[in-house]
């Protein structure tokens, strides 16, 4: 792990709390009221913008049954949030609870506390845990990332999701709902979505991730230790990941693809528009939200670039870790109560998270959750090791989202698409 230094910091910090004080969409929001001078008060970060509500619920119910204050940050999900947090970090504005995908770990050298001793970390197997610095991160939630589809549609056209094992079977499924795609009132097919401002983070994190993990052992780091050594993508596999990706791309709304949000995207799938969508579990929250979701039925596909491939990849997306700067006690008391009876509940059945700890009996009313459940329970999945790469490779000025784009824009052929890709790691590994 490295410490942050202040290249940059009057720069760094003007953008950082400029995002901070803002309440447009894709900026930070400060939510939770002033606290009572007689209270205690902490501050959270939160980069899961789409449970912003159902934390102000867990924060107020926490306040409620012990008069600490939780004010929560949301940053919006085209920040960055490290960067935010540098920021804040910079300023002497540290919140007393941060928020950490696998890659931002790298710039809190020291900073974190240990929760090793804590007795959320003996019920749980996804807490982040440092070689040398223990314990440092709270897991809240499980995620998956699996070619999510729209049960009803298949079944209306003939697919059974379990035939899709590989690339004949998966380009055969998406055809058979192409031909029906008129009859069935459909927008598009694949619902993919490249925008690299908007949703870039969604091809440069989790589609790549895809190519790093589909079909493999939880344990096995191939193809992420071979991006480590040599920079570059093995050939092999990225031409069968890049046939996957064209498929999808033919079968795509142009305009959706191109100039879509992540609100168009997940709103399209949720309106039973699209049969397939490019995303992982977390889109339930906000399909449940929207109006004009009917309750189909979800499941999930492998993303079956290769024969045999029969995983959807999950992890912790990110968790919440303890600032050694800031209220610890107060802070870790927050957490311990998030672990147990009334924050599980909240945070599973409100907020529709999968729980990762062993003793919790909620089960979330999340359309995604039984299909997590189920390939868990039948131990088909991979793990993601995207966020071990460089942070902001896939969604920052120059990452990995940009090559996505400039493939479907028709900028490059295949073989220019992993040149590109190469070239984009080669760059990013060059400035660690």
């Amino acid at each position: 792990m490295r410490k942050i230094h202040a290249l940059g910091l009057s720069m760094l910090l003007v953008m950082s709390l400029l995002a901070a004080g803002c309440g447009k969409q894709g900026e930070a929001t400060t939510t939770g009221g002033e606290a009572s001078s007689e209270g205690t008060t902490l501050r959270m970060l939160n980069i899961k913008s789409e449970v912003a509500e159902q934390l102000d619920e867990l924060v107020a119910t926490y306040e409620a049954e012990t008069g600490v204050h939780v004010e929560v940050i949301t940053a919006g999900n085209t920040v960055d949030s490290q960067a935010l947090l540098k920021g804040y970090y910079l300023s002497d504005q540290m919140p007393d609870i941060i928020a950490c995908e696998a890659a931002g770990f790298g710039n809190w050298e020291g900073l974190l506390v240990d929760m090793s001793d804590e007795n959320w970390a003996s019920r749980t197997s996804a807490a982040y845990v440092d070689d040398t610095y223990g314990t440092i991160g709270f897991p809240y939630t499980t995620e998956a990332i699996g070619f999510a589809y729209n049960k009803e549609i298949l079944t209306a056209c003939g697919v059974d999701p379990n035939s899709i094992t590989g690339p004949a079977s998966l380009q055969a499924a998406i055809e058979a709902v192409a031909a029906q795609k008129d009859a069935l009132g459909l927008t598009c097919v694949v619902d993919i979505a490249l925008e690299p401002e908007s949703v870039g983070w969604s091809p440069g994190n989790h589609l790549f991730g895809v190519y790093l993990d589909s079909g493999l052992a939880r344990d096995d780091t191939t193809y992420i230790d071979g991006v480590a050594e040599t920079h570059a993508v093995d050939a092999s596999r990225f031409a069968n990941y890049t046939n996957m990706i064209q498929l999808f791309y033919q079968y795509a709304d142009p305009e959706l693809m191109l100039h879509g949000t992540y609100d168009d995207q997940v709103g399209a799938f949720a309106e039973g528009k699209a049969a397939f969508i490019t995303q992982g579990s977390w889109i339930g929250a906000s399909m449940t939200s929207n109006p004009n979701y009917s309750g189909f039925e979800v499941g999930m596909a492998p993303y079956a670039f290769e024969d045999g491939m029969n995983t959807i990849l999950t992890s912790a997306p990110s968790w919440w870790a303890v600032s050694k700067e800031g209220n610890v006690e107060a802070a870790k008391a927050f957490l311990q109560w998030c672990s147990e009876d009334k924050g599980q509940q909240i945070l599973v059945e409100k907020a529709g998270f999968v729980s990762p700890f062993t003793d919790c009996t909620y089960v979330a009313a999340d359309p995604f959750a039984p299909v997590l459940a189920n390939y868990v329970a039948e131990g088909r999945t991979s793990d993601w090791h995207w966020m071990q790469l460089p942070g902001g490779i896939g969604n920052s000025e120059g990452g990995l989202c940009y090559c996505y784009y400039r493939f479907a824009m028709g900028e490059e052929d295949a073989a220019g698409f992993m040149a590109d890709i190469n070239q984009t790691l080669e760059t990013w590994y060059a400035k660690q």
